[in-house]
C-alpha cells in the first residue's frame, strides 16, 4: 500500500536528483527544484540520495497514508498538518495508517518535499523517477498527481528503538532570508553594456508571473548589448540567466531546455539553486557576482556538510549512497 492523493494541489509531482545523461539527446535533467531539501528529506528517513520525493507547489495536496510509514517534510513551510495538528519539519515522523497529511498556507518558500522510507515504488525512465511534464514522462504516469492517485510504498515502516526523536540542526538547512542571490559570470558576459551590467548587479528585479519549473521571467530595466549579434544556440543549465530580444533577464530552472540562443549574462552558483527555487511570483531578487573559484568553494563547503551529516546518520540507522 501507500499514499492515496484526495485533493491534487497546485502541482504536486514526483521528482528525484535528476535524469543525468541524456542532454545530447535533448532530454532535460528535470528533478527536484530544490535538490538540497529533497537530499535531506531523504537523508532523514534513511534513503539513499537516489529515491524520489513528492514536490508541492505552494498549495499542497491532502494526502492518505494507507499504512504506518516514516516520512519526513524539508523545504518550504507550508504549515503541514497530520489529522489537523501541526507536524514539524526536518525531522523523521512516524505517520499511522488512516492518517491524513495537508497542507495550508506557506508560511515561507514556494516548494516543500515529502520523502518517505525505501522511497516510492514507481519505473524508472532512462534511470530516473522524476517527471518531465512537457514531455509526458517519468515520475508518475509522465504528469502532475491527481485526485485518486495511490503512490505505492517501496517498504513498509522501519522498526524505531524507544526515544527515536530528533531533528536536524537548522544550519543544515536555514537559508539567509535576504533576496542576494550568488552568481559568476556568463560567457556573454562581456557582450552587455557596461549600464547595464551596472544594472543587473546593483538593482532589483521581480519575478514575473511567467514563472514555473522551467524558468523564471523577470521584470526590471531592460538589458543591452554593444550591438545585436546572431548567436548560435549554446548549452545552458540550470541558473544560466539568458537576456531576450526585449532586454528581459530569464533565470532557466530545473525543467529548463538543453540549448538556447540567447545571450547568457550570468549563471547563478550552484550552493544557491535551492535559495532560488524557494523564491515565489512577485517577489524580488538581487544578484551578488563572486568569482567561480568562490562558487566552487562554497558549493565544495556545503557538500562536505553532508557527508558529515550522513556520518552522522549512520548511528541512527543505516545511510547509504
Amino acid at each position: 500500500m501507500g499514499i492515496k492523493v484526495l485533493k491534487a494541489g497546485l502541482l504536486t509531482t514526483i521528482q528525484d536528483a535528476g535524469r543525468y545523461g541524456y542532454r545530447k539527446d535533448g532530454i532535460i535533467v528535470a528533478g527536484a527544484m530544490d535538490a538540497h531539501a529533497l537530499k535531506l528529506g531523504n537523508m532523514l528517513v534513511g534513503n539513499t540520495d537516489g529515491e524520489a520525493g513528492i514536490e508541492c507547489t505552494l498549495m499542497g495536496p491532502l494526502l492518505l497514508f494507507e499504512e504506518d510509514q516514516l516520512m519526513a517534510i524539508t523545504g518550504a513551510d507550508l504549515s503541514a498538518e497530520v489529522d489537523g495538528i501541526p507536524v514539524p519539519m526536518w525531522r523523521p515522523i512516524y505517520v499511522h495508517k488512516g492518517a491524513v497529511l495537508s497542507f495550508g498556507q506557506a508560511r515561507s518558500g514556494c516548494r516543500t518535499y515529502l520523502t518517505v522510507h525505501g522511497g516510492f515504488d514507481l519505473p524508472q525512465v532512462l534511470g530516473s523517477y522524476s517527471t518531465y511534464l512537457r514531455a509526458g514522462f517519468g515520475g508518475w504516469e509522465g504528469r502532475a498527481l491527481k485526485t485518486g492517485d495511490l503512490i505505492l510504498f517501496k517498504s513498509a515502516a522501519p522498526m524505531l528503538p524507544l526515544g527515536f526523536n530528533w531533528s536536524l540542526s537548522p544550519k543544515m538547512y536555514q537559508r539567509s532570508q535576504d533576496e542576494v542571490i550568488r552568481v559568476v559570470k556568463g560567457p556573454e558576459f562581456d557582450d552587455f553594456h557596461e549600464k547595464s551590467i551596472a544594472v543587473i548587479l546593483t538593482e532589483k528585479f521581480k519575478i514575473s508571473k511567467e514563472a514555473d519549473r522551467m524558468g523564471y521571467r523577470l521584470e526590471g530595466e531592460p538589458l543591452k548589448l554593444h550591438k545585436k549579434k546572431e548567436l548560435l544556440s549554446s548549452a545552458v543549465t540550470f541558473g544560466t540567466i539568458q537576456v531576450t530580444a526585449e532586454g528581459n533577464p530569464i533565470v532557466l530552472m530545473a525543467d529548463h531546455q538543453t540549448t538556447g540562443g540567447y545571450p547568457r549574462i550570468l549563471q547563478v552558483a550552484g550552493v544557491d539553486l535551492g535559495k532560488l527555487a524557494q523564491f515565489q511570483t512577485g517577489d524580488l531578487l538581487s544578484f551578488e557576482l563572486i568569482t567561480l573559484a568562490q562558487a566552487q568553494a562554497l558549493l565544495i563547503s556545503a557538500e562536505q556538510e553532508v557527508r558529515q551529516l550522513k556520518q552522522t546518520l549512520t548511528f541512527k540507522y543505516p545511510v547509504n549512497g
